[in-house]
């Protein structure tokens, strides 16, 4: 069988033209009190300083639509909201800058009713920047948990 040198480069093109796929992150948890309870916390865009606690401070923009935090120990994260729904219980969100070890990254974090009360979850998707996909998603996860774990509570 006799493969042209086109074929054989575009298929090379194909193969570097598709992006690598993107690290997925995702906690849930289930908390007693409801969901409109756990939303008066989670759906105010600048309220995370309130409950995460990595998180010394937040600044909001004057269109409320970026938020930069403060972390306990030093540093800032500058975050732009992309999507919210209150009717779902739900926004999303991007990195603009910050020390964290990603690329790419959106996330939404959400509550649902379940049965008498509620279950929570924070999931994402980004790209490891200056560390291994394995340590990017060890970040991201325990950033996560330590959210939700005081949202359960």
């Amino acid at each position: 069988m006799k493969v042209s040198g086109a074929a054989i480069g575009l298929s090379l093109l194909v193969l570097t033209a598709v992006p690598a796929s993107a690290i997925e992150s995702s906690i849930k948890g289930a908390s007693a009190a409801s969901a409109d309870a756990v939303w008066t916390k989670i759906g105010d865009f600048c309220g995370i300083s309130n409950w995460h606690p990595a998180i010394e401070k937040c600044a909001l923009s004057a269109d409320g639509k970026t938020r930069t935090l403060s972390l306990k120990g030093g540093g800032t994260i500058v975050e732009k909201l992309e999507k919210r729904d209150d009717a779902a219980h739900s926004y999303s969100y991007s990195i603009v800058e910050g020390p964290l070890p990603v690329a790419n990254y959106m996330s939404t974090i959400s509550v649902a009713k379940e049965g008498a009360g509620s279950i929570i979850t924070w999931s994402g998707k980004y790209d490891a920047k200056g560390a291994s996909d394995a340590d990017a998603k060890k970040t991201i996860d325990g950033i996560y948990q330590a959210g939700v774990d005081v949202l359960r509570k």
